[in-house]
């Protein structure tokens, strides 16, 4: 009886962890899923809207998810840009002003990075949006666009309406832009804006944000721009 009951065992052995392979090959997945940010709420009941969506062919209740709005401003070439510049692409956005002598040279220095890492990528592109924009004109902007080797049609410095600007970064990309001491002498205390770079995915949805100093979070960031490019291959 012992001789039957070990080859039993051994064929069972064996025959689990082959079948759980089939399992994972034919029905799991392999995909490690990016957050959604900022779940929309209903105006009057202060509840989370949720909407029906079909998944794999049945449909469940998901969360509305509030998406980054449209736009009207100006680049460093002096063009009109609108929100379609990023309609249907992947982007990267930062608030900066031209002037600024502390955080912002080592948060467009990281966007080199992000820059080089997906220059040949048209599905994505980087938008840096000014705070000061009385002083960064087309011109300022232009500098600093060459000082940083922005690449046309990769990663576009904007400026325009402050009141616009300031409203996308508050209720648009849910960081800090506002007037510092305007009075004081240090130019970097005249504006507090965020250190966050922001992922935003195709729909116009905050997938994270990455502290825009630190190298070690911007690898980060380009790893996870890599998984979204990934999860929409395989849709």
């Amino acid at each position: 009886m012992r001789t039957p009951l070990k080859a039993g065992l051994l064929i069972l052995l064996l025959v689990i962890p082959a079948l759980a392979f089939l399992f994972l090959k034919n029905f799991g997945r392999n995909e490690y899923s990016l957050p959604r940010y900022i779940p929309q709420l209903d105006s009057t009941s202060g509840e989370i809207l949720m909407k029906t969506s079909v998944v794999d062919g049945k449909e469940i209740m998901d969360t509305v998810f509030h998406t980054v709005p449209g736009f009207n401003l100006t680049d460093q070439h002096n063009t009109q840009v609108t929100g379609e510049i990023v309609k249907g692409k992947i982007h990267v956005a930062d608030f900066f002003f031209a002037r600024c002598p502390g955080i912002c040279p080592k948060m467009s220095s990281q966007l080199q990075r992000v820059q080089e890492q997906f220059l040949n990528n048209p599905d994505v592109v980087i938008l840096s949006y000014t705070v000061d924009p009385e002083h960064d004109s087309v011109e300022a902007l232009q500098n600093y666009a060459q000082q940083y080797g922005a690449v046309k049609g990769k990663w576009s410095l904007l400026t325009g309406d402050r009141s616009q600007l300031y409203n996308l970064a508050k209720r648009g990309y849910f960081v800090t832009a506002k007037e510092g001491n305007l009075q004081s002498a240090d130019i970097e205390e005249n504006f507090v804006h965020t250190d966050k770079f922001i992922l935003v995915d195709k729909e116009g949805h905050i997938r994270g944000f990455y502290n825009g100093t630190d190298p070690k979070d911007v690898d980060r960031l380009n790893l996870e721009i890599k998984i979204l490019i990934d999860h929409y291959k395989t849709q």
